[in-house]
């Protein structure tokens, strides 16, 4: 055998068939890593959609990133140190230009806790938020999260000190980085008080945060209106239709396919519990017709322990309206 060929043609082999990198492999949920939205420069990592917990450490919503000419804009990058490395080793796999900005969406924890690993490599990548998220996650939401979400993975190592966002974004205004162009929206209270809906023009794709989930069910808090959502969700469904909507946690798509099952759970909850109110009866007098009529749902992440608290918050808020 010429071995000098032999060699010769695996060197051949290795520039025509490069080494893939290998994505994130996370048992037993499978592997992650930034897939590209169709042609757009739009590239999003689905995480699993369900509760946090030791297994996924911590890891179940959608990162994502927006590649411009120069720099990266990085949309909730997740939900713990960890998680946020490992985040960072997948955005270099793709592209090697530097983060250029960091968004936030909400308060929640499992979100932006991620914000401090890449704050790591980039100090000086801004991190932008609502002006009430800014407010209350350094105001204590910040450690209560801390606390639910170290409880359920016990995966917060060198999460703290926190990373917070400290530059505002607000109702109707437009952001631009590196040529990208984001109109940013606010409703005053849905999945909370603090949402951001952040549309990205140059795509056509609009970052939804937790306003809508898909296959998983998320608490709503005392800062939050299932009402509002409801009424959010609708003017989306009735306004100029996207490219792309991208949910805080589930499969990423159109329209109708990404916000219409949310919607559709809430505004049975909202019937169901507007019913047991008129006939001045307790919210759980109807959960088990309610339940019965969500079979599309029932296999969501986190139903059986979810629902009925959604229920009975709903109930009482169209109490706490009709009594205005």
């Amino acid at each position: 055998m010429n071995w000098i060929r032999f060699f010769r043609l695996l060197l051949t082999g290795a520039t025509l068939f490069p080494l893939v990198l290998l994505a994130w492999k996370l048992d037993p949920y499978g592997e992650f890593a930034f897939r590209q939205m169709g042609s757009s420069n739009v590239w999003i990592m689905h995480g699993p959609a369900m509760e946090p917990n030791r297994q996924n450490k911590g890891f179940m919503n959608n990162p994502a990133f927006i590649e411009g000419k120069r720099g990266l804009i990085v949309i909730d990058p997740g939900g713990n140190a960890f998680v946020g490395a490992k985040v960072l080793e997948e955005i270099e796999k793709v592209s090697k230009k530097p983060i250029a900005a960091i968004l936030n969406t909400h308060k929640h924890g499992d979100h932006w806790f991620a914000n401090i690993a890449l704050a790591q490599k980039y100090p000086n990548a801004p991190i932008y938020a609502h002006p009430n998220m800014i407010r209350e996650v350094k105001a204590g939401e910040a450690e209560k999260w801390y606390g639910i979400l170290e409880r359920l993975t016990g995966n917060l190592q060198g999460t703290r000190p926190f990373r917070y966002p400290a530059h505002e974004l607000r109702d109707g205004q437009v952001l631009e980085i590196d040529g990208e162009r984001f109109r940013i929206f606010h409703p005053k209270r849905a999945h909370t008080d603090t949402d951001l809906l952040i549309l990205h023009e140059n795509s056509d794709t609009l970052f939804l945060g937790d306003n809508v989930m898909k296959n998983r069910l998320g608490g709503f808090d005392a800062s939050s209106s299932i009402l509002g959502n409801i009424e959010l969700l609708e003017g989306i469904m009735k306004g100029k239709e996207h490219r792309l909507y991208v949910p805080g946690h589930g499969p990423s798509g159109a329209r109708e396919e990404t916000v219409g099952p949310f919607l559709r759970y809430l505004k049975l909850l909202a019937d169901e519990a507007k019913k047991a109110y008129e006939a001045d009866e307790e919210y759980y007098s109807v959960k088990k017709e309610a339940i019965a009529k969500m079979k599309e749902f029932q296999n969501w992440d986190a139903f059986d322990h979810q629902m009925g608290k959604h229920l009975g918050k709903v109930y009482q808020e169209i109490e706490e309206r009709d009594m205005q």
